[in-house]
């Protein structure tokens, strides 16, 4: 480990005098790149110098013992000092773990209504209202860019963007099916119902994380629609594009004007395929070592909402929160620290 952080420490200073240079500020786009893994590595050195800085007084109070009239305040900053390296120690292991790419990127957020009816939709829409009430508290943008709406309000499925400060990090364990159990509107006797809906979150990736040959590209235009099949759009401004080679499909009908719809679709699109060959890579590294916490995918069971005893459980991790109307209403981070929590200790132990 103090290997990789003299390593580490090495690249700061080199970067340091780097991103100070007039020569390397002029060339933008690699003087941004160096700035960035500037900051990136900040936290580390800055914390592996407090752990130099505290060794350090270690050994030169080693030399004041001897002195009788220092020895009681040698004494006390040995002490200090050796109580403070196994914190710094584990918060340097918790540095050290390799940082997603994808943490700082924004998200595209599907969910659609699983099994249940009209009940799974209108726990589509909950979820939905759950996630922007959250993007509200964080200060982060919504964009919707496909809906389909039920006559009850719910959704059969919605996509949207969410863009803001560290998005992926935060929502990329909400991947899975979200399990609902509870007692319909809609139900006279008074049974409870189980039912789901599906949450799938995709890094927004960049053009140069992915190429598309636009000839691959099938385009079509469409009225978009709103509920109960009702045009809302008397122009032709909705996009479904096909990727034909692996026949993955992205609709956006939520903005006026076609050429919108299309960028938006073509975000979708790239997000899709990222995210087909990211889970390709995770394979591969899976008989290596697995995260026990993964960012799952849409047939993976993760969460139940259990309204009866005003429950919220987190099958990963086994955590279950009894505040069930904060948590819809978008106090998600006491769960979202957990999974966090768990997710490094897993990496820690493979390191």
């Amino acid at each position: 480990m103090f290997q990789r952080l003299e390593d580490v420490e090495k690249r700061y200073e080199e970067l340091t005098i780097k991103i100070s240079d007039p020569e390397e500020i002029a060339k933008t786009s690699s003087w941004q790149k160096q700035m960035k893994e500037h900051a990136e590595l900040t936290p580390i050195v800055e914390k592996y110098r407090e752990y130099k800085k505290a060794t350090k007084t270690i050994e030169e109070n080693q030399e004041l013992l001897k002195d009788l009239e220092l020895k009681e305040l040698a004494e006390i900053e040995i002490e200090e000092a050796r109580e403070s390296l196994p914190k710094i120690e584990e918060e340097l292991k918790i540095l050290l773990i390799p940082k997603d790419p994808d943490d700082d990127k924004n998200i595209i957020c599907e969910i659609r209504a699983g099994a249940g009816g009209e009940e799974a939709a209108l726990f589509a829409g909950e979820l939905f209202r759950m996630y922007s009430m959250y993007s509200e508290k964080k200060h982060w943008k919504i964009d919707i860019l496909n809906e389909n709406e039920t006559e009850l309000g719910g959704y059969k499925e919605i996509t949207f963007m969410i863009t803001g400060k560290g998005v992926y990090s935060r929502l990329k364990f909400e991947s899975g099916a979200h399990r609902v159990q509870r007692v319909p509107d809609t139900e006279s006797s008074g049974r409870i119902h189980t039912s789901a809906s599906t949450v799938a979150i995709l890094p927004v990736v960049e053009d140069v994380e992915i190429e598309i040959n636009p000839a691959d590209i099938k385009m079509e235009v469409y009225r978009a629609s709103g509920a109960g099949g009702q045009h809302i759009n008397k122009t032709s401004s909705a996009v479904r594009l096909i990727h034909e080679p692996t026949g993955i499909v992205a609709e956006c009908q939520t903005e006026r004007s076609q050429l919108q719809n299309r960028e938006y679709a073509m975000r979708l699109l790239k997000s899709r395929l990222y995210e087909i060959e990211k889970q390709k890579q995770d394979e591969e590294l899976a008989s290596a070592r697995k995260s026990q916490v993964g960012s799952g995918d849409r047939s993976e069971k993760i969460r139940t909402y259990n309204f009866p005893q005003g429950r919220i459980t987190d099958h990963r991790i086994g955590l279950s929160i009894y505040q069930m109307e904060n948590f819809l209403n978008g106090d998600l981070d006491e769960m979202i620290d957990a999974l966090i929590t768990a997710d490094r200790a897993e990496k820690l132990k493979g390191e």
